[in-house]
């Protein structure tokens, strides 16, 4: 048996850690101890106070910095491809933090959507991981260069409203890397890092699923309020994004991960 108190306590804890190294060891915890009882739990797991923070646990470093006023760096150099992976890596580590808020903030929710989200915070952090061994193989640790917080920030104007969050999160934010993760890894191949390669495919292959669980649970918020989903995801677009949502677009990629033709469509128009 699972106690709601425990499984959300054990979540908010792992959001609120600031050190990368213990925060993946207490998702991982989580997802090997704590997960596999709640997807047996029969009683309603959303009953719960949500835990309503304006800023995630991060280190002291990576130094964030306005998105115009990170480097670019040529990958032909040593630095130049530590830098883009910390890149990377960067936006992994926001993810686990993402995954986590989704489901220590939002109450009430079927008891699939808090182990879809746990469960995507566990591939993040693995996600993480292989990042920063990569790095470390380099010659770098993550906190080495500077980083920006657009991911981050999409969550604190996302934060009152399930709906929002679930399409423009993972349906904008992290589909981005659906998007330009197949260019990274033609640059990659230029230079002949096949390690970074095989992980970048890993992640890419994995991100697919997380922003289809995104879909799902966009859909079904949708379906709860009795709104039309295309509707809804064109004006959210509008409204939160703005209309700035960058080409290209990975059609096959997005529309495994449950975007409809409508959807692109609108998209490339923006």
């Amino acid at each position: 048996m699972i106690e709601i108190d425990s499984w959300h306590s054990k979540a908010c804890g792992a959001l609120l850690e600031t050190d990368p190294v213990v925060k993946q060891t207490l998702v991982a915890d989580l997802f090997s101890g704590t997960l596999p009882l709640m997807q047996q739990a029969k009683a309603a797991l959303g009953d719960f106070q949500p835990l309503t923070v304006e800023f995630a646990g991060q280190p002291d470093k990576p130094e964030l910095v306005a998105p115009k006023n990170v480097p670019r760096r040529s990958l032909a150099s040593g630095p130049g491809k530590a830098a883009f992976i910390h890149s990377i890596a960067h936006i992994e580590f926001n993810a686990i933090n993402l995954a986590l808020d989704a489901v220590c903030r939002f109450p009430n929710m079927p008891n699939q959507f808090y182990c879809d989200w746990l469960a995507v915070a566990a591939d993040e952090a693995r996600h993480f991981g292989l990042l920063t061994k990569r790095l470390a193989e380099l010659g770098f640790s993550y906190g080495d260069f500077t980083a920006h917080n657009g991911l981050w920030e999409m969550a604190q104007k996302t934060d009152g409203d399930v709906l929002a969050r679930m399409a423009l999160v993972p349906r904008v934010l992290e589909a981005r890397g659906l998007d330009v993760t197949p260019g990274m890894i033609k640059k990659l191949r230029k230079f002949g890092d096949e390690q970074s390669i095989a992980l970048l495919d890993v992640i890419l292959e994995e991100e697919i699923g997380h922003v289809a669980i995104g879909s799902h649970w966009f859909r079904y918020c949708c379906e709860q309020q009795n709104k039309p989903p295309e509707a809804t995801f064109r004006e959210l677009l509008h409204t939160l994004m703005r209309g700035r949502v960058k080409p290209p677009f990975n059609g096959p990629a997005r529309l495994a991960a449950g975007f409809t033709e409508n959807e692109l469509a609108e998209l490339e128009r923006l």
